[in-house]
């Protein structure tokens, strides 16, 4: 029998082109729970890892190649439940000169998943990495209420991400 595709996405993702899967990887790919940089970096050269999971990642992904950044991998953590241990702790193994890896996510610090990674992340990491969060602060509400303000709070959490000065003073 037929069972309905249910996609949980949001519909601006269907607009980006970077989220194309090809037909071929359609076909004949898989799931992944853990998927690792996509551009070509040299593994010596990263000292930063950047996580995420969900949309944030092509914020973080067009900043990078805007900037022209280098020494800052990105991976997407596309399983939380149950936690993908191994397929992290390979991904981390990728770069032998990490030193920090950072969890980003859009949501308020206390509505996403930075609590469950947490933990998980920080007893991946080797001595001399540190583990730190860049995203919105605790918050009540899932969203500021105004359009202008999420675009520089968006901005502000992918600027923390790749480590970048930001351009918005605090509020």
């Amino acid at each position: 029998y037929r069972k309905p595709l249910i996609i949980f996405s949001p519909k601006s993702t269907l607009r980006r082109k970077a989220s194309f899967s090809p037909l071929d990887e359609l076909a004949n790919g898989g799931f992944r729970v853990v998927i690792p940089e996509t551009d070509a970096v040299d593994p010596s050269t990263i000292d930063r890892l950047v996580l995420c999971s969900g949309k944030v990642y092509y914020d973080i992904l067009e900043t990078r190649r805007e900037k022209g950044m280098s020494g800052v991998a990105i991976a997407r953590i596309e399983q939380l439940s149950p936690y993908p241990a191994e397929a992290v702790a390979a991904e981390l193994g990728r770069y032998p000169n990490l030193r920090e890896v950072v969890w980003t996510q859009e949501e308020p610090e206390n509505q996403g998943a930075w609590y469950f990674v947490r933990d998980r992340l920080d007893g991946a990491l080797v001595p001399g990495q540190t583990l730190l969060y860049a995203g919105r602060p605790n918050m009540a509400a899932p969203s500021g209420g105004d359009y202008h303000r999420h675009l520089e709070r968006q901005k502000e959490l992918v600027e923390a991400a790749l480590n970048l000065p930001s351009t918005f003073a605090a509020v």
